[in-house]
């Protein structure tokens, strides 16, 4: 079974609204981009990765949670994010029964994640390619 078959099996046995707003967060994030890959990691949970992680998503008694891997390094100019904020990098958006998912700034967020997934790859390379050159320097 592959990742997204194993989130659609997750969602379908969520039966309360859990499962509901846990499909509706996933439809926001995949329509933010064409191009993100669904993973199943974490002996089960659904991640989204563009170029890097984007989010995870997992539904707990009485919420469901997405938290982004580089939230701390992301404007949330619609305030999203409501737990995790005390740390260094992830920041997360609980969702409680009755919450309405914003969608577009939902989708925003994972477009604010892709960029900056895409500038650490950028800033990396360069280092990438000085260690790769040494290490072909050494070897000659």
């Amino acid at each position: 079974m592959d990742p997204s078959e194993q989130i659609d099996q997750l969602i379908a046995g969520i039966t309360d609204w859990r499962g509901k707003t846990f499909a509706g967060i996933r439809k926001s994030i995949l329509a933010a981009d064409p191009n993100i890959i669904e993973e199943w990691k974490w002996m089960g949970s659904p991640v989204w990765s563009r170029d890097g992680m984007i989010a995870v998503a997992n539904a707990h008694k009485g919420k469901v949670k997405l938290t982004f891997a580089h939230g701390a390094h992301l404007p949330d100019p619609e305030r999203l994010f409501n737990a995790g904020l005390e740390g260094n990098a992830r920041r997360a958006i609980d969702f409680f029964e009755g919450d309405a998912i914003n969608e577009r700034a939902l989708k925003n967020l994972v477009r604010a994640a892709i960029d900056y997934n895409h500038t650490r790859l950028k800033k990396n390379a360069p280092l990438a390619d000085a260690r790769s050159k040494s290490h072909k320097s050494r070897t000659a």
